[in-house]
Formats: structure tokens, sequence, C-alpha cells
């Protein structure tokens, strides 16, 4: 496991079209039940932009290795929840991922700041995701970005051998 350094080494930015290989390896190598609900990713690979993943609703956080190489650390999927002006005010988390020899240096809470930033700039004033119950590290990160548990849908998957809640979070955006 190459040494990195533990500060992203730029700010978090948009995707771009050339983050896709890197953005697909990453999501493929995070693959978990412990945030997923789909199957596992099987070859031949389906393209990780498409028109419900477009570049521009992807945060990217690299991170700058000892070598002086930058690496895709990380990204958030920032969309709003439905196409209906009445909820035009809200964005939802759609997907964080974080590499695994990134994980514990803070990529996840500088995507998830990045994220409140970009929202309020695209002036929204509320944030929602939705998180798997038995998936502690992230809900315990959620909480500790101001995001609450308002709703619980008991047993909603059924993954690993065992059913899991699906828990709804979700935050103001007032300053």
């Amino acid at each position: 496991m190459p040494e990195i350094h533990t500060r992203p080494a730029r700010p978090v930015r948009p995707a771009v079209l050339a983050d896709e290989a890197a953005l697909g390896e990453l999501d493929r190598s995070t693959w978990s039940t412990l945030h997923a609900v789909m199957p596992k990713p099987q070859p031949p690979y389906a393209p990780f932009f498409d028109d419900r993943h477009r570049p521009e609703d992807i945060l990217v956080a690299e991170v700058e290795k000892v070598s002086g190489a930058v690496c895709l650390a990380g990204y958030l999927r920032l969309v709003p929840p439905t196409p209906l002006a009445c909820n035009a005010h809200v964005r939802q988390i759609q997907g964080l991922a974080v590499a695994d020899w990134a994980r514990g240096r803070g990529v996840a809470r500088t995507l998830l700041r990045a994220a409140v930033a970009a929202a309020r700039s695209d002036g929204a004033n509320r944030m929602t995701l939705r998180v798997l119950g038995h998936n502690a590290p992230a809900r315990a990160l959620y909480e500790s970005e101001g995001f609450a548990v308002e709703g619980v849908l008991p047993g909603e998957f059924f993954l690993g051998g065992r059913y899991v809640d699906d828990v709804m979070m979700g935050r103001s955006l007032a300053p």
C-alpha cells in the first residue's frame, strides 16, 4: 500500500469524462453489502457515466501520494431527488465511495462538506440521503455532519443472508 499525504491534493472538483475509468474502478473495488443493494458488478462492466449518472453530478476528491502523483480517492454523487419543481430545493446524496487506501484520512468528510457547499450555491436548502441500517461508520459520519434520521424502512433489503433497514437521513442547509 503506497503512503499518501492525508490531505486532498486540491479542492474537491466536479468529475469530467476523463475520470470515467478511475471512477468505475473505484466503484467496483469498494462494492460491499455494507452499503450496496445492487448485485456485485460483473464484466462486462456498464459505463460509470450514463443518462442518470452524469459527470456534473459527481464530486471527486483526489489525494497526493508521496511520489507526487495525484490519485482519485473518492467520489460523491449529488442530485435533485426528482425532476419535480416542488422539491427543487432539495439535493440528495446518491452514492459515496472512498478507496480502501484512502479511508480514515477525511476524504468522505471533505466530500460531504463540498456537497453541502455545492448544494447551497445551487440554491438548495435541504439535503437528504439513504443509508443501510447496518452501515454504522457511514451513519456516524453523516450524524457528525448534521444529518438526522428522518425515517426507517425496517427490513427493506435482504443482503448477505439477512434483512437490513433502509434509513433516511436529512439536514437543513441553512447557515
